[in-house]
């Protein structure tokens, strides 16, 4: 479940960063996020599987919900990561407008 959850996640922000009309969001940090996260479940999942074998197939519906929390937290977490690495390097001068209104 945690490898489908990030396997979806980084297929649709691959998605939004091929169709970027500029790169002011950085959607490249998401994408290599979710996609280094992919890699990493997948790596799990064979190991997993070579050591359960056909039982891998079949796992309990707790185990699944379990799964599913761990996959959705990783999604969150990357997402997390993506918006302070924006609102730090601030791509459009939002956050520094906003402050200097603020000050004045």
């Amino acid at each position: 479940m945690c490898l489908l959850i990030t396997v979806f996640a980084a297929i649709i922000a691959t998605v939004k960063w091929y169709n970027r009309k500029n790169d002011d969001m950085k959607l490249g940090i998401l994408c290599f996020l979710y996609w280094g996260a992919s890699i990493m479940w997948f790596v799990d999942a064979i190991f997993e599987y070579a050591e359960l074998k056909e039982v891998y197939f079949t796992p309990a519906p707790a185990d699944m919900l379990n799964d599913a929390y761990l996959g959705l937290s990783v999604v969150a977490l990357g997402l997390i990561i993506w918006l302070v690495r924006l609102l730090i390097t601030d791509p459009k001068g939002s956050v520094r407008a906003a402050l200097k209104r603020e000050k004045s």
